[in-house]
């Protein structure tokens, strides 16, 4: 499912439009962006958190060969499952 097949979807379980289905996803989305960027996290009680975690530099090998590279200190985006999603899922 990309994004505008979300929407789509949205709109019709939320008996919206597809314009404002597609405000209140995006508007979603950034508010979730802008609290990672702030260093925050967002918990959404059954579904998931989103938190941020710090990676350390490292060196790290190129498969295939010998070469090796220096990769960077870098803040990445995690996403945790909560237990009512993850039972759903299994339950398909």
């Amino acid at each position: 499912m990309n994004k505008a097949e979300f929407i789509d979807a949205v709109a019709t379980k939320a008996g919206l439009s597809k314009k404002d289905a597609k405000g209140a996803v995006d508007a979603t989305l950034d508010t979730i962006t802008d609290t990672l960027v702030s260093g925050d996290a967002v918990n959404f009680i059954g579904f998931g958190s989103f938190t941020t975690a710090d990676r350390s530099a490292r060196t790290a090998k190129v498969p295939g060969t010998d070469r090796t590279v220096d990769v960077p200190a870098t803040t990445v985006a995690k996403f945790k499952v909560g237990k009512a999603l993850k039972d759903a899922v299994a339950k398909k």
